[in-house]
């Protein structure tokens, strides 16, 4: 029997009849009190079966309660006339009875089968998206809002242009520098023309350190957004 306990437990008995006579049955046990057992007596054909159904009455459960309870199903064959059953049973010589007995076992379900139980019969809760509990925990990953990603990113593009500007600058004063020391070689070295070499050069060295400075910080930023 499966607990709880608080109401009418129902198990069954099947009873089958494998001779090819017909049996006299009858169900017995050691607390009549508390168990209602219907049919409790009968006959069951040759090759059929009997369905006994045992109720047990609620009942202050006590798991540390051994029980002693105990069932017992008695069988004889029938007479060929039967008229009244009581009379069978008081007729029938001890050689001719069978029996087999049965003890009670009290189980009650587990905590999780109980909450098994309870989730299998309620319909599934609808969550509202609205509300949380809390504020949802953030991903490791993610450190920055799109606000600040997109000023990043329009700060790393537009750094990315002026690079692009610089290294164009660039490669026009280094064409200019070529051409001025063509110039240079082939005029005196006091000569003006030197002169504007020596400063044009000068001059490109700023630009160049601006050029590498800018290319460093576009790749931080890339690296860091990224």
């Amino acid at each position: 029997f499966s607990g709880p306990f608080t109401d009418v437990v129902t198990t069954n008995l099947k009873l089958r009849n494998p001779s090819d006579r017909k049996v006299c049955f009858k169900v017995k046990t050691t607390a009549p009190r508390r168990y209602c057992v219907r049919p409790n007596s009968g006959i069951i054909d040759p090759g059929s079966f009997v369905i006994v159904s045992v109720m047990l009455q609620p009942f202050d459960y006590d798991p540390n309660e051994k029980s002693k309870h105990k069932f017992m199903v008695q069988t004889t064959y029938a007479p060929p006339n039967i008229s009244d059953m009581e009379a069978v049973w008081k007729e029938a010589k001890p050689d001719e009875l069978m029996d087999s007995k049965l003890r009670c076992v009290f189980e009650m379900p587990n905590e999780n089968d109980k909450l098994n139980d309870i989730d299998a019969s309620k319909p599934a809760p609808v969550l509202n998206t609205s509300k949380q509990d809390g504020p949802m925990p953030k991903p490791h990953s993610v450190s920055l809002n799109d606000t600040e990603t997109r000023k990043l990113m329009e700060e790393c593009k537009r750094l990315q242009a002026e690079i692009m500007k610089l290294t164009d600058e660039n490669r026009h004063l280094r064409d200019e520098g070529l051409r001025l020391r063509k110039v240079a070689h082939s005029d005196k070295s006091g000569s003006p023309t030197a002169l504007a070499l020596r400063d044009n050069g000068s001059n490109s060295l700023p630009s160049l350190l601006v050029v590498i400075a800018a290319i460093f910080i576009g790749f931080f930023l890339g690296k860091f957004i990224l």
